[in-house]
């Protein structure tokens, strides 16, 4: 209990040992009662203990029922079982447990026998689909915070030009956009690098966390899996992470894969932005290794709203990958290297035809990940990294005395690296399975241009963590983790701040303990606290100008302080065969919290609003409710509604900038084998809990429909068509970052995909 202790507080470890002390106690009086009390000589027994075959270790509160009965227990820590008052005759003992293959023991005993069994049980795959690995290292399935995973067809339907466009509108899941491009996902009203946003579990590298008008790098055709952490999950991927995390995936390493060739082909166009997008991946391999190979390139103009043209929405965007994987016995992985390149407008300048913001991005990565398996306690072992370099230049266009003039404002140049080494051990003791890993990341970020608004930054971080989980009883565990960073942040001058050698550096601690408890089939029921610390990024030290991919003069301070975090998540989960019912909430608690907010008055200059980073103490609190219904075969009803509220915990007690208002969706579909057609709908409410200066929008609704065919011949052909706001409604998001907040967003868009899988 001592790993227990530390991660919670030491004051409490006398009261959870003597609680547990107790509980054990008073269960071995009960137990010893009931075997004392008047046993016939004539009855039967077994008694024993159960271990698993690939550790030759005791398995701790592992089922046993006797078949056709209500008898039954579980083994106690050490993996001892106890069964006394049972009928002398044939029986089956069943042993199952959760990871574990269920196991049938015929026996026959005779009258007055007390049989000693040692029974072996042996690991069973879990089923990785349903598992969202991001919030848990080991893949033990169970959980203690809310997630989703999207993969498949459940992409594909989403299928759009950002992932901030793509994952909008699922449950605690909004967008920060400034058009398409750089639309960014917001998980529960936290944006920047609150959330964090990984490829393949290590940060991409990009600065897409520091300026609405930047974007991720990674289109999403090239996502093969989408896995969302909501609340704290921080452990393994960073301090700061307060409110999520969301992994991105690729196939660019292989890591299943049938021997020949196989691959996928697909393409997709719309109407509200005249885009058009293909994507291509083939793959060869062997028993022992594979190749891979992938492209995509997207080409969209300006979105059309209900009200015209939204100019500087236009986009290109071209990406590519190759890549191997290796099998052996005890060793499997490999390397890729990926490219990008995009180029996308900004909607700056709405009513001036001679002037227009562009951004340019290439990057470049190199990524790694390799999994061992050996002997001995620590029998899992995982590195993973990721190296990037980001070229990124924002130009001004604009036309003077007869032609066209580029300025280069602003440019970032960004060198990044990130890994990480995870170790897995066996269970010991009174821990299940857990993990302990190693954290570097840093980059090098220099900025220039003729508006460079801060100076540039160098920074390291090295951090370790470990994950554990305590079984404490057959349908009650326990997580609990910490981590401990050192972070290095240093400021880098540039012609603009040519006295800029400020540094921070800091120890960091974060911590997390969470219970999961399965009282009845079907029902799970999960919680968790955690504690974050975020320090200041550069921006927010040491802004002092225009950003004209944010379309806002920035103004930061030095005399801002690292930003602590005190999280609580809480679900209930119930799923059957006709339904599946989740209700979630949150409340977080932050010190100096930093906050991007306006302050109503304009630069003359510029003639961009002012925002400034300020800290102060603030709160948010809401939730999510999920149900799906399933009333007969192959239809399905959905319905997710979200809500948050977030202001400052000091005497002003102003709500927080950027939040988005309360929100419903509903969905309905029909599969009936070879495709499938639905509807959906999403309501959205007024948000009039607005900052200081922050304007508010009115509350829209938004239809749907979508429809799809599945044809298998020479392979896999999926055909899905979709169309969005269907009634051309006008409406505003209130998370949207277009200087000109009464631009409504996207019109009626008609969306047709195709996607050919071959082998």
């Amino acid at each position: 209990m001592h790993y227990l202790i530390f991660i919670i507080s030491p004051t409490m470890k006398s009261n959870i040992k003597s609680v547990f002390s107790a509980i054990m106690g008073f269960t071995m009086i009960l137990g010893f009662s009931a075997s004392m009390s008047g046993q016939p000589n004539n009855t039967s027994g077994l008694e024993g203990r159960v271990i698993s075959i690939e550790e030759e270790q005791p398995v701790p509160f592992i089922n046993l029922m006797i078949e056709g009965t209500s008898i039954g227990t579980a083994t106690d820590a050490d993996g001892f079982f106890r069964l006394h008052n049972l009928p002398s005759e044939k029986l089956t003992l069943k042993v199952s447990g959760i990871g574990y293959q269920t196991k049938a023991l015929e026996l026959d005993l005779e009258p007055g026998e007390t049989l000693q069994l040692e029974v072996e049980v042996s690991y069973r795959a879990v089923d990785l689909g349903g598992v969202v690995i991001t919030a848990n290292p080991t893949a033990s399935g169970f959980r203690y915070q809310s997630d989703m995973s999207f993969v498949g067809e459940a992409l594909q339907k989403r299928s759009e030009v950002s992932f901030g466009e793509m994952l909008d509108g699922e449950p605690g899941l909004a967008m920060r956009s400034m058009g398409s491009a750089p639309a960014r996902p917001v998980i529960r009203g936290m944006d920047g690098d609150r959330i964090l946003i990984l490829e393949h579990g290590e940060r991409m590298g990009d600065v897409s966390e520091s300026g609405a008008g930047h974007s991720l790098t990674m289109d999403p055709l090239s996502a093969s899996r989408v896995e969302v952490v909501k609340g704290p999950a921080s452990l393994m991927y960073g301090s700061s992470a307060l409110g999520g995390v969301i992994n991105l995936m690729t196939s660019d390493i292989p890591e299943d894969w049938d021997p020949g060739s196989s691959g996928v082909v697909s393409a997709q166009g719309a109407t509200m932005n005249n885009m058009g997008a293909g994507f291509a991946r083939y793959t060869h391999g062997n028993s022992n290794w594979a190749v891979t190979a992938r492209t995509a390139y997207r080409k969209s103009g300006d979105i059309t709203t209900p009200e015209g043209k939204m100019p500087g929405t236009y986009m290109n965007h071209y990406d590519g990958a190759f890549g191997f994987g290796l099998q052996r016995s005890n060793l499997n992985g490999g390397m890729s290297i990926s490219f990008n390149d995009q180029t996308y407008g900004l909607p700056e300048h709405l009513d001036d035809p001679y002037e227009s913001i562009e951004v340019r991005q290439q990057r470049i990565g190199m990524q790694g990940r390799f999994n061992y398996q050996r002997q001995g306690f620590f029998d899992k072992a995982q590195w993973r990294f990721n190296v990037t370099h980001l070229g990124q230049k924002e130009v001004e266009i604009e036309f003077e005395d007869g032609a066209w003039e580029e300025d280069v404002e602003l440019s970032h140049d960004k060198i990044a690296f990130s890994s990480t080494l995870t170790l897995q051990h066996r269970p010991h003791r009174i821990f299940e399975r857990g993990a302990f890993g190693l954290n570097i990341h840093g980059h090098n970020l220099d900025i220039g241009g003729d508006e460079a608004y801060t100076p540039g930054e160098r920074r390291f971080n090295v951090g370790a963590f470990t994950y554990q989980e305590i079984p404490l009883s057959p349908v009650l565990r326990m997580q609990a983790g910490a981590r401990i960073d050192f972070q290095h942040t240093g400021a880098l001058p540039n012609h603009v701040f040519p006295d800029a050698d400020q540094a921070r550096s800091r120890a960091n601690f974060t911590g997390s303990a969470g219970l999961n408890y399965r009282p009845i089939q079907h029902v799970e029921i999960g919680g968790q606290f955690a504690r974050s610390h975020r320090n200041p990024m550069v921006e927010e030290l040491f802004a002092n100008g225009p950003h004209l991919c944010s379309g806002v003069y920035e103004v930061g301070s030095t005399d801002l302080k690292d930003e602590t975090g005190h999280g609580t998540d809480l679900f209930i989960n119930w799923t059957n065969r006709l339904f599946k019912m989740e209700i979630s909430g949150f409340a977080n608690w932050f010190s100096n919290y930093i906050i991007f907010e306006p302050t109503g008055v304009t630069d003359e200059d510029s003639g961009l609003p002012i925002f400034e980073y300020m800290g102060d103490d603030a709160r948010f609190f809401g939730g999510e409710f999920v149900l799906g219904i399933a009333p007969f075969s192959g239809l399905t009803l959905n319905m997710g509604m979200d809500y948050v509220n977030a202001r400052r915990n000091s005497e002003s007690r102003e709500y927080l900038p950027f939040i988005p208002p309360f929100r419903f969706s509903g969905v309905a579909e029909y599969d009936f084998g070879s495709g499938w057609i639905g509807s959906r709908i999403r309501a959205v409410n007024k948000q009039s809990r607005v900052a200081p200066e922050e304007s508010m929008t009115d509350g829209y609704a938004l239809m749907g429909i979508t429809m799809g065919y599945r044809l298998d011949f020479n392979g896999r052909h999926v055909l899905i068509f979709r169309a969005d706001n269907i009634f051309n409604t006008k409406y505003r998001d209130h998370l949207s970052r277009v200087e000109d907040r009464h631009f409504p967003m996207p019109g009626r868009n008609f969306n047709l995909a195709y996607r050919l899988y071959f082998n």
